[in-house]
């Protein structure tokens, strides 16, 4: 019952994280000193640092959805495959707003405990994103 437990969880974390006018509840789901893994250097540990990573996603992103593709659980784990659209209005890791739509793929794998996630690992497609607002030149063949 755990197992879908940690997914109504994360399920209602999702729900949060789209509702623009206050997305607050998104870190219900976090325990305070959360360890985190695959996120930008020098954020600040646990909740906070998530808070902060948000912040700036959030200011870059206003429109930001998120999809889960899917949604595994097994034991103490989550894996949710997503993707996040939204609309590139603000400066995000040093890229002026270029008003372009953004599809962002990515994974996570969370670790709960007691109804907390005390764990994150986190991989999105840096580069396809890099690509979408014109960071980075696509490859032709």
């Amino acid at each position: 019952m755990a197992e879908e437990d940690n997914r109504a969880i994360v399920r209602r974390a999702i729900e949060a994280f789209n509702k623009q006018a206050d997305r607050s509840g998104y870190f219900d789901m976090y325990a305070a000193d959360v360890e985190l893994h695959g996120f930008p250097p020098g954020l600040p540990p646990g909740r906070t640092g998530l808070q902060a990573f948000y912040g700036l996603l959030w200011s870059a992103f206003p429109d930001g959805e998120i999809t889960l593709d899917d949604l595994f659980a097994e034991g103490d784990r989550v894996a949710a495959r997503f993707h996040m659209t939204g609309t590139h209005k603000g400066d995000f890791m040093g890229l002026a707003p270029t008003g372009k739509p953004v599809t962002i793929e990515g994974i996570t794998i969370l670790r709960f405990t007691n109804g907390e996630c005390v764990e994150r690992w986190n991989r999105i497609d840096d580069m396809g994103l890099m690509q979408q607002v014109r960071a980075l030149a696509a490859q032709g063949g």
